[in-house]
Formats: structure tokens, sequence, C-alpha cells
């Protein structure tokens, strides 16, 4: 930035999930007066400039670097009737965690958080990663946590939460650039834990969650060409939970179940899966980063030493096909 003047050299054009926020948050706080928007000191991560604070006024709260408080607020709007919405960076949940379990969760109440930066591309040096809000956030009792794929998604899902007063929400936003389809999203969230067939196919189910869906579809285009074996691509949606109907269909005609996702294996939503074909005959192969501390690294290596690749998952599945 400019020193003397403060204005930054930078300015950064095009839509970005902050930005679709702000907007988004902005139009629902002038047609309802309990939507609230909360930060911990992080502001800009949900688009919310100087301008626009201004515009919420005081419908929008910056707690500090509190990020405990914010949950705690946010908690408390809700179980008066409110509609808060936390924004924060993924690297920064673990300081929330007794906020989100204790004041949130256990009272069930049907605040809504969305979760920045939580992935591979996100930041990249050892205080600020991104990778663990995965096995943090999906193993807490009462939340839906939810991974949308493209900005149509993350609307209709922060749609559902706004309406809805029986369950806290977490959003999990992509990495890498934002993704716009055009689609309407016509999914019921409501009804908890329902994946989506996206391709039908058989031998081969595919689970891209979140920022990985695009990665799932990729591996089905690569293992069609070089084996000729159309996947079954799924959209899960849902970290929280197992969709046992579906997965149980998938015993029928399906030999291999694979799961990819942007975070931490360990505790992770992968794992989930791989639980529950454990006594069947289904081999599951769970896709993700293993538990590290990583440092200023090089997302491409990151990706190709946890076999992240399309031709390097398509080559695991041939092994055992």
């Amino acid at each position: 930035f400019n020193i003397e003047t403060g204005e930054p050299l930078v300015t950064v054009e095009e839509e970005d999930y902050s930005s679709v926020t702000a907007e988004y948050l902005l139009k629902k706080m002038k047609e309802d007066s309990r939507v609230v928007g909360i930060t911990a000191g992080t502001p800009t991560v949900m688009g919310f400039t100087a301008e626009k604070r201004k515009e919420a006024g005081r419908q929008f709260v910056d707690v500090g670097i509190a990020e405990e408080t914010a949950v705690a607020l946010g908690s408390g709007i809700a179980a008066n009737g409110g509609k808060p919405v936390f924004g924060v960076y993924s690297t920064f949940v673990q300081r929330t965690f007794d906020q989100i379990s204790q004041d949130v969760c256990i009272n069930n109440s049907p605040a809504t958080i969305v979760t920045f930066w939580g992935s591979v591309y996100g930041m990249n040096d050892v205080t600020h990663l991104g990778l663990q809000d995965i096995p943090m956030m999906a193993n807490i009792p009462n939340l839906v946590y939810l991974a949308p794929t493209t900005k149509e998604e993350y609307l209709a899902m922060l749609d559902w939460s706004l309406q809805q007063d029986n369950y806290p929400v977490a959003i999990k936003l992509p990495g890498g650039p934002m993704l716009s389809d055009g689609k309407e999203v016509h999914k019921d969230f409501s009804k908890l834990n329902t994946y989506e067939v996206t391709k039908q196919g058989s031998k081969v189910a595919i689970l891209g969650l979140g920022t990985f869906y695009g990665l799932g579809q990729e591996v089905a285009e690569k293992l069609a060409e070089k084996t000729g074996v159309e996947a079954t691509v799924i959209n899960p949606y849902y970290i929280t939970g197992l969709d046992t109907e579906l997965l149980e269909k998938l015993k029928k005609d399906h030999s291999v179940v694979i799961t990819l996702e942007d975070g931490i294996l360990d505790g992770g939503f992968g794992e989930k899966i791989a639980r529950f074909y454990g006594a069947s005959d289904v081999k599951v192969l769970n896709f993700g980063l293993k538990k590290e501390f990583l440092d200023r690294y090089d997302v491409a290596g990151v990706l190709k030493e946890n076999h992240l690749t399309a031709e390097q998952i398509v080559k695991d599945i041939e092994e055992i096909v």
C-alpha cells in the first residue's frame, strides 16, 4: 500500500467469495433487521470494507481479535431470534472450538458460521494453515457443516441457513478461484445428509467434497479414457453426516469408492465413508492431506506428494479395480 495515503497499490476487481458474501448480507440486512454480520478483526474476509460497514451500521459487529467472543455473541443473538453470520478464516477456528461446541451446539443455536480459506489453496505459512477445520468441526454434535462447490450452491446454503431455526450451520467455502455455473440450486438442505449423484456409472464411485468435486470430475473423465470404466460421481454437500441409503445402494454395482477432501485426512470426511464400508467387500480409497505442519509450501508439490493429481488417483484406482 501507499505509505503516505494508506491506499492499496493493488485492487482486485474480480468477484470472489468475500465480495459475494458482503453483497448478499447487505441485501438481507435491508430486508430483515434480525440479520447481523459478525467478524473478529477481519471484516474484509466477508467483503465488508469501511464503506460497506458504514452501510450495514449496527447490523455489522467487529468484536476485535476475539473469535471466542464472536461465536458466543452469535449464539446469544440466535437464541434471541436473530440471524447471525460469523465469517472467519479457517485457521482461526481452532481458537473458538470451545464456544462452537459449548455455546452454539449444546444449545442448538441456529447461528451461521462461514469458514474462508480452509484449503490447500489458502494461506500457506505454518501458523496460518487452514487444513484442520473438517476434523475440528465435523465431529461436533448438532452442527451441520456444508461444503458448496460453486457460488450458487453457497448462496443457496446461506439462504437455507438463515431461514431455518433447527440447527447451527457452518459452510466451508471452496479454495482456489470461485466457480459459478449460473445454475439455480433447488436442493432442500433441510433433508440432512442427502448426497447428489451428478453422473451415474458403475464399478467406481467418486465422492468429491467441496473444492475437490472438480478434481473428482476430472478423475472420472481420465478413468473412462484410460480404462473404459464410467465412474459414478457424487457431490456429498454434507461434511457432518452420511447418506447411508445412497452408500448402501452403491454396494450393488460398485467395488471401489474413493473420497476426495481438501483438508487433513485424520478424523476427516473420508474416514466416515471408510468406516461405513468397513465390514463389506467395497474397497475405499481416501484422498486428502496427511497430518503434518507445512510452511510456505508449493501447492502443486503438496498435491503431488499426497497423490492428489488426477493421474495419480487414476493409477491408484487401477491397482485395485
